[in-house]
This record gives C-alpha cells, sequence and structure tokens, in this order.
C-alpha cells in the first residue's frame, strides 16, 4: 500500500509499505494492504512503519493527528514526526 506522512513542514515519507501500526486515541491499531477505508484520530505515541514482510521497519514518534486509508492509500497527517534511531 502506498504511505504519505506529512507534517506542516515537510513530507516525512512517502513510498509504498507492508503496514503501519498507529497510536490511535483510543489505543493502537495496525492497517495492512487492502484496509477498509477509515478516518480515524492520532494521539500521542510510536507510530511503526512496517516495510514489508520480513519486518524492516522504521519507528516515528508522532504529537497526534490525523490518517486517512483509501483505495490502498494510508495519509496520515501529523503536527511533528520525529524518526526514533
Amino acid at each position: 500500500m502506498q504511505l504519505d506522512i506529512l507534517s506542516p513542514e515537510k513530507r516525512v515519507f512517502s513510498g509504498n509499505v507492508y503496514g503501519i501500526m498507529l497510536p490511535g486515541t483510543e489505543g493502537s491499531f495496525e492497517m495492512l494492504e487492502n484496509h477498509a477505508p477509515i478516518i480515524a484520530a492520532l494521539g500521542k505515541g510510536k507510530m511503526k512503519v512496517i516495510k514489508d514482510k520480513n519486518n524492516n521497519s522504521e519507528t516515528y514518534e508522532i504529537s497526534g493527528g490525523f490518517v486517512e486509508m483509501l483505495n490502498n492509500k494510508a495519509s496520515v497527517l501529523v503536527e511533528d514526526a520525529k524518526l526514533v534511531e
């Protein structure tokens, strides 16, 4: 699925991924390829971008925002996102 992570200042990430784990306001959740359409609020926490089935991933610390999934494209809109080493 296509993933775009956007902050007001820049495009943080853009590319094809296997899935993402997100800190929702009511708890963490995961979205994989062909997920049903959804719009959800995100809380402060860690967002894991799973790049492939071998669990190669990147983790970002986010300060909250929103995610929209539609037609196998996820758009994550956040105030701030920092890559966690």
